[in-house]
This record gives C-alpha cells, sequence and structure tokens, in this order.
C-alpha cells in the first residue's frame, strides 16, 4: 500500500471518528435568573493519563489547593505532588451560571493552547470527555475548530445548574457514570432518588443510562445559619466535603453524622481575620459550644460575613433526651406492675395477721 492511500484511509477513519461522536456532551437544565448570579458546582474528572493535585488543580484553574481538597474530603497536609493515577476520580469545585435554560461553568475554566494541540484532543485527552470540541468552539467563537493558535485562551464550558430541586437548595454534581451503574443504585448512593434523576436529566427511560454519562445528580447540603445578606450566602456544603469562607478565616465542614447540621470553626489560614467572637458572649467564638447541667446547650455560630465584618450568633438549643413513646409506654407499665405486686403484698399482710 502506497504511503498515499495509508494517508487518505488514515483520514477518512478520523473523520468517520469525527462524525459518530455525539456533537454534545452533558447539558443541564438551568433556570434560575442570571440576577442571583453564579452557584458552586462539582464535577467528576478522571484523566487519562497518571498526574498530580497540583496538575489537576492547574488545569481547572482552581487558585487554591485547599480547594480541591475540600470538595475530596481530603486531609489538608496533603501534598501538592500528591500522584492521581490514570482513571481516579476527583470532584472538581466550580462556579457555574445559568444561560439561556442550560448552565456552563463562569468563563472557567481556561486553557491556554500549545503547540499541537487540537480542539478535540483537548476535549477528550486534557479534560476526560466532560465537553465536547463542538461546545469548546462554539462558546469561544472558533468558525473552524482546525484553526486554532498557539496561546490563545479557551474557555472549556463545564456542564452545571443553579437550580433548586423539590424546592431545596441543592449542589449539583456531574457524576460521570461507572460501567455496570444503574440509575436507582446512584440515587440510593447520593440520597435521592430516580425519580428525581431521570426527571432532571430528561431521561425516560433508565435502561438509556450510559458509561462515562456525565449526569446530574443533585446533593444535599447541610442546614446552616448564613445571613441572606451575606456574601458566601446560601452557603452550600454537601456531605463529606468542606470549605473555606469568609476571607479563608472560616472552615465550615457537612457530614450527615451530624444531623446535616453544617459544622463552623476558624481556619487558622488567615493571621489578619475580623473577629470571630460573639458580641453576647465574652468566651464564645465561632465554633465554641458551652453546656449547662440544665441541658441547655449554647453554640456560637457562623452566620456570615461582609469586607469588613464577620457575621456570629449566638444559637442554643436543649441536649436533654425526649422519653420515646416505647420508653413511656414501659414505664408506665412497670407503674402498674409495681402498684400490682403492692396490693397483693397488702392483703397478704392483712390475712397473715
Amino acid at each position: 500500500m502506497s504511503f498515499s492511500n495509508l494517508t487518505l484511509l488514515l483520514t477518512l477513519a478520523l473523520l468517520i471518528s469525527t462524525l459518530t461522536a455525539p456533537s454534545s456532551a452533558a447539558t443541564f437544565n438551568c433556570t434560575t435568573p442570571s440576577a442571583n448570579s453564579t452557584c458552586q458546582s462539582l464535577i467528576d474528572f478522571a484523566p487519562i493519563n497518571a498526574t498530580t493535585l497540583n496538575a489537576v488543580k492547574t488545569l481547572f484553574n482552581i487558585t487554591h489547593l485547599r480547594t480541591l481538597l475540600g470538595a475530596n474530603n481530603l486531609p489538608l497536609s496533603t501534598r501538592p505532588n500528591e500522584p492521581v493515577t490514570a482513571n481516579q476520580k476527583l470532584r472538581i469545585p466550580f462556579s457555574c451560571r445559568c444561560s439561556n435554560g442550560s448552565g456552563v461553568s463562569y468563563h472557567r475554566p481556561q486553557y491556554i493552547v500549545k503547540a499541537g494541540d487540537g480542539l478535540d484532543y483537548i476535549a477528550t485527552s486534557l479534560f476526560s470527555r466532560l465537553v465536547t470540541y463542538q461546545e469548546i468552539a462554539r462558546v469561544n467563537g472558533i468558525p473552524d475548530p482546525n484553526k486554532i493558535e498557539v496561546g490563545q485562551k479557551l474557555w472549556i464550558p463545564l456542564p452545571c445548574s443553579c437550580d433548586k430541586v423539590d424546592g431545596e437548595e441543592v449542589v449539583h454534581y456531574g457524576h460521570v457514570v461507572d460501567p455496570g451503574s444503574t440509575v436507582q443504585g446512584i440515587a440510593e448512593e447520593y440520597g435521592t432518588t430516580q425519580e428525581t434523576l431521570l426527571r432532571i436529566n430528561g431521561m425516560p427511560d433508565p435502561n438509556e443510562l450510559e458509561a462515562g454519562q456525565v449526569l446530574d445528580v443533585p446533593l444535599k447540603a447541610c442546614a446552616s445559619s448564613v445571613r441572606d445578606d451575606s456574601i458566601d450566602s446560601p452557603l452550600l456544603v454537601p456531605n463529606n466535603t468542606y470549605v473555606f469562607t469568609a476571607f479563608n478565616c472560616v472552615k465550615c465542614q457537612c457530614s450527615s453524622a451530624n444531623n446535616w447540621k453544617l459544622q463552623c470553626e476558624p481556619s487558622n489560614l488567615n493571621s489578619k481575620c475580623p473577629s470571630m467572637q460573639c458580641q453576647d458572649s465574652n468566651q464564645l467564638y465561632i465554633g465554641n459550644t458551652t453546656s449547662s447541667s440544665s441541658c441547655n446547650q449554647t453554640t456560637c455560630a457562623y452566620r456570615g460575613y461582609d469586607n469588613q465584618t464577620i457575621f456570629t450568633d449566638l444559637v442554643a438549643q436543649s441536649t436533654c433526651s425526649t422519653p420515646s413513646i416505647a420508653s413511656k409506654m414501659g414505664l408506665h407499665s412497670w407503674s402498674w406492675n409495681f402498684l400490682f405486686v403492692s396490693i397483693h403484698l397488702a392483703l397478704l399482710c392483712l390475712h397473715l395477721l
């Protein structure tokens, strides 16, 4: 076979693979008004080749490594050069914004074209098929995908959403489906229902699920007392993650084991933080708790921040356990038994007399 014929065959193979590739990756419904600005979203990233946490941080334009660590519930002591194996999943945190009924990452990440890059290579190999080359071309106004220049900045439009689900604020998570997964299994793993997943993903049939598909999974967030006028409102932190907020002065973490209540405390990352002391207490700072013998517990709670102040509030709650119905019934039964035995003993004593 001549060199020209071989070249022709390779060109045809590339063309066929391009034509059969999906022209659109995941599209998440997102109808929240743009007046609400942006929200925080998550998406799975499984690198094609082995890499490091720092390289992933750089690829997705994440400012601080601790942001990536928090999204994956990794210890703060984790090293930047910690290896990430090929196909190992990491959750990528990013800002999302609604536009024309769907959500995309808010002009980030940006990728700078290098020598030898092509749009399909960038979409497929570097960003692991989270987007298609057609989508990159469209949002960057590139009329010919074959014509990009070294040094050109490309916005990579990751799919996302800011919409409430069943009336509740959630964190939308772009979950990359593993082989052998089912919609029901994913729903159970992430605390939602199959019906919800099918509805928000526009899937009429659960059997349509495919490996590698990016599925919109709504993650429940821990309840917080952050004020509506706070810069970080609403502060949505899903289960088994943590975030830094308020000038990186406060660390907030979520765990379903704590009854889905957001736990916030000083981060010790910033030495020039505004006061985090509760105004009505000379002893309590954010995260501190005091309790008394009367079953009352008082906590200094994080309420948000503005450009100069960190808001706090004293929250009181009862720690006394309320007897259950079963225990009440048991106590009631014991009382009647005691009375019954006492009467019999009294009658026996009278008989003996």
